[in-house]
């Protein structure tokens, strides 16, 4: 099977033929389900990212088991993305109060971090010009000192996958410790007050600031720098990629 005789009388052998499958009898991939996303992390999902919505993202979020007790309390994951937001904010997980409305950056941190980024609350709550993306979607609870941290696998599961639902994003501010320790791997500095501090190294697709919470007040008085050189740069970085 497979040999054949030459004119010259030798043997020589031919390759064995390969059955070609055919397009059409091969099946389908089925299109992902909201439901499986909840099993894949990042590196399982890059061949999902152009074949899910938003809100097929929101949806395996709110039914993964991982965050049944908030959803057992109504609790929806607490985000804001759009495909045209032109910003993405990244901080901390909700507070009890932004939990509760439902809406984020519901208090006083966030009255101070729209005066910082110079918008108005309607353009801060406009969905075409920023997202928000904490790096946990749910409200973490009360530690022996303060809100507890959010969880840490967390954005790294949800993140790169929304993220990439979002091709205009001209501008990441990242608020606070856990964000920059996320997403300034390899390129952060010793500790968040030079992260911040070096904020031009950044730019100007990236924008490293402290939390806005009025906690913070010994902070910035230690650091006058921030009010008189970063917030005016970050006006300016806002201004430019909302434009």
């Amino acid at each position: 099977m497979g040999a054949g005789r030459r004119h010259d009388g030798h043997l020589h052998h031919r390759p064995a033929r390969t059955r070609r499958r055919s397009h059409r009898n091969r099946p389908r991939s089925p299109a992902p389900r909201p439901d499986r996303l909840r099993h894949f992390r990042p590196s399982r999902t890059r061949h999902l990212e152009q074949h899910v919505t938003i809100e097929e993202i929101r949806r395996a979020i709110n039914t993964d088991p991982a965050n049944s007790d908030w959803a057992k309390q109504g609790a929806g994951p607490l985000f804001v993305a759009d495909p045209a937001a032109r910003i993405v904010i990244i901080g901390q997980a909700p507070g009890q109060r932004a939990q509760a409305s439902g809406i984020p950056w519901d208090d006083a941190s966030g009255a101070k971090l729209m005066m910082w980024l110079g918008v108005t609350e309607t353009q801060f709550r406009d969905p075409e010009l920023f997202a928000i993306l904490p790096m946990d979607f749910y409200y973490p609870g009360k530690g022996t000192s303060g809100d507890l941290p959010p969880r840490k696998d967390f954005a790294p599961r949800w993140h790169p996958l929304i993220l990439s639902q979002l091709p205009r994003i001209r501008l990441t501010l990242l608020v606070g410790k856990y964000a920059q320790d996320q997403y300034l791997v390899g390129r952060a500095k010793s500790n968040l007050t030079e992260n911040v501090r070096a904020f031009r190294e950044y730019l100007p697709e990236v924008f490293p600031v402290v939390h806005p919470s009025p906690l913070n007040f010994r902070w910035q008085a230690r650091n006058p720098w921030f009010e008189a050189d970063l917030v005016p740069a970050l006006r300016a970085s806002v201004a430019d990629a909302i434009g």
